[in-house]
């Protein structure tokens, strides 16, 4: 028999929760090892418990469910993130997979979908619901744009991937090295080596192309 999927459920609305985990708990494949009301309680429970897939709503009190799947991208730790949502807004979702989350599932689906997601997201894919799945596609679709424009893009490093990120976020290099517990030197030296791969040039290139193209770098 296959290992059980280590699940964690996030939701601050206790009735939701329990109905969640009452259908989580009844399904074989399943162990959850934790639930929680709020985003700190979440971070501290994952790492903690390690589950596999943590299942967070995207509104918590204390912490949000994207800044929980940000904390956790930033400290590398492995469990994968599902965010459920009652919004449909595509800056939601962009910000979502900026910060590694694997599965965006909308509230008002059956819970089946968000089972399904589970199981995706555990085997290390991509789930949407198939209502924004048209987001994912036309994200892919400003990626390759930007791709042959700047293929230089290409050559850039994950440490290098990241930082764009963050600057496209209006991050300093101050802030950009206290968060990812580096030395502002390292950072401007990132920052001048994405600067010459995409060849841009003068003091703000780089900070115009990152907010230009934020949903596609």
């Amino acid at each position: 028999m296959s290992e059980k999927i280590k699940v964690l459920i996030v939701d601050d609305h206790p009735l939701f929760r329990q109905g969640l985990r009452q259908v989580v708990e009844a399904d074989s494949r399943f162990d959850l090892v934790a639930e929680a009301g709020d985003g700190e309680t979440a971070l501290r429970s994952i790492q903690d418990k390690s589950p596999d897939v943590a299942v967070l709503d995207v509104d918590l009190p204390r912490l949000s469910g994207l800044e929980v799947a940000r904390a956790l991208q930033g400290k590398g730790l492995p469990t994968r993130v599902i965010i459920l949502t009652m919004y449909k807004e595509e800056e939601i979702f962009n910000r979502a997979l900026d910060f590694g989350v694997m599965g965006f599932v909308l509230k008002e689906n059956a819970v089946e979908d968000i089972l399904n997601s589970v199981v995706a997201v555990a085997a290390g894919k991509h789930y949407l619901s198939s209502t924004i799945s048209g987001y994912l596609l036309r994200r892919l679709g400003r990626a390759e744009e930007l791709a042959m424009k700047k293929p230089g893009l290409n050559d850039l490093t994950k440490a290098e991937r990241r930082i764009l990120k963050l600057i496209a976020e209006k991050k300093t290099s101050r802030e950009i090295a206290m968060e990812l517990s580096i030395s502002q030197r390292t950072v401007d030296a990132h920052r001048a080596h994405i600067s010459a791969k995409l060849d841009l040039h003068g003091n703000h290139s780089l900070l115009q192309f990152a907010l230009e193209n934020r949903t596609a770098v």
